[in-house]
């Protein structure tokens, strides 16, 4: 983590933050949703 937050910095490829947040996001969301109500909501979607 610590080498792709010092590779944003270097290279100024501040675009890329909002991309990875949502990665981030959608993944911890799927994980965390695996046996719960949410999981039919968030398969719909993808």
């Amino acid at each position: 983590m610590q080498e792709l937050w010092s590779y944003l910095k270097v290279r100024k490829k501040w675009w890329l933050f909002p991309i990875l947040l949502f990665l981030l996001i959608i993944g911890t969301l799927l994980v965390l949703a695996e046996g719960s109500v949410v999981a039919p909501l968030i398969y719909t979607l993808f």
